[in-house]
């Protein structure tokens, strides 16, 4: 039996920043954009190369989606960190929780 390949977990970074911007549909200077608002934080390799997680996939696609809503991304910034914030509780409290029978 062939052992499957390793999949990633959602926060490992292995997208670089010219194929992260396409799979999202973004030039790559709006992701150095973002990065550069604190919008998201890629991870780095040794040599300084960014790295985008599946994650930042996702949140990239939240940014464009708020973006086309008419957010700016002042106002972008605030909302994710709310997101942030309320999953870690919610996170926080279902750990917590004990399970129920």
């Amino acid at each position: 039996m062939a052992a499957s390949p390793p999949t990633p977990d959602g926060d490992q970074g292995v997208y670089g920043i010219s194929v992260a911007a396409e799979l999202v549909g973004l030039p790559a200077a709006n992701l150095r954009l973002y990065e550069a608002r604190g919008l998201l934080e890629p991870a780095r390799t040794d040599g300084g190369t960014r790295r985008y997680s599946a994650n930042d996939l996702t949140r990239l696609r939240r940014i464009s989606d708020l973006l086309d809503a008419g957010v700016n991304l002042t106002g972008i910034g605030l909302l994710l960190d709310l997101q942030d914030e309320n999953q870690q509780l919610r996170d926080q409290i279902d750990a917590d929780t004990p399970p129920t029978t």
